[in-house]
């Protein structure tokens, strides 16, 4: 306990008094207390709210599609196939690879003139759209690689939420003639509930750190169209110095990524009702 207090706690209390403060490292005296100055100054910024833009269009587009997909594998992966246990198995491997190994390969997919899809494309006279340097494609490259890496994590949750179904209701609905899809809605569906929400925050507070991705495939750009608010924030802090700032942004998305979670837990259903 006392080191995960100092592990957590300590640099969370830090990163809080810090946000009071103007800190600047090319100004060690700038570590004073100036009150709500950097909250109000956040207010004002609109490359902040931009960034929060861009990061509320990305953390929606790749949980929805990460649940949807992970739930229609999950009950894919859920029934008897040819050789189930290595696709299993083969479904782990985005998981347990290191994030900037994935964004490495993504940014090559999406780079035209190196892309193996050229080899796909270029024999129908198709030419490459410039993926990480269209303003209006840059942020769907970073939700396709993040939904690739993680709809594993969302499938594995949920298939071994469908391996722990009771049996009983299922048995009785298909006695009393239920077809498939109101076995679906009306039973495994309800019982599916609490998973679902679970796997949805889970990545609901990931989709916040979807840093790496970020950083390699797009710098933030072209200009800020894929500028989520902790690439802001690092930009802020490692690219002008102005820690007290950043430390404010951070502060912001711990509150927000914290009601979030809380209004996640207290949706009604989250205990199973089978109807």
């Amino acid at each position: 306990m006392v080191v995960l207090a100092l592990v957590t706690l300590g640099p969370l209390l830090y990163l809080f008094v810090t946000s009071l403060t103007p800190l600047d490292l090319t100004r060690p005296r700038s570590f004073r207390f100036v009150g709500l100055d950097n909250y109000r100054d956040l207010l004002a910024d609109g490359r902040f709210w931009n960034s929060v833009q861009v990061q509320a269009r990305l953390s929606a587009a790749t949980v929805t599609a990460q649940l949807g997909l992970g739930l229609g594998l999950a009950l894919l992966l859920n029934r008897p196939l040819p050789l189930r246990e290595l696709i299993r198995t083969a479904f782990i491997v985005p998981l347990v690879l290191p994030p900037i190994i994935v964004a490495i390969v993504w940014k090559i997919l999406f780079t035209p003139l190196l892309t193996p899809l050229n080899l796909l494309t270029m024999p129908l006279g198709l030419a490459q759209p410039p993926w990480l340097t269209d303003p209006d494609l840059a942020l769907w490259t970073i939700v396709v690689a993040d939904i690739w890496e993680w709809t594993p994590f969302t499938t594995l949750i949920l298939l071994a939420a469908l391996q722990m179904l009771p049996a009983e209701p299922l048995e009785a609905a298909r006695v009393d003639g239920a077809s498939a899809w109101q076995l679906f809605l009306r039973i495994v569906l309800p019982l599916l509930r609490p998973a679902l929400v679970v796997a949805g925050l889970f990545r609901l507070i990931d989709s916040f750190k979807a840093f790496p991705l970020v950083f390699v495939m797009t710098g933030g750009g072209p200009g800020v169209a894929t500028e989520p608010t902790n690439y802001y924030a690092y930009t802020q802090a490692f690219g002008h110095t102005v820690i007290g700032y950043s430390s404010a942004m951070i502060v912001f998305m711990l509150a927000v990524v914290t009601a979030l979670s809380v209004v996640a837990l207290r949706l009604p259903g989250l205990q199973p009702d089978v109807e």
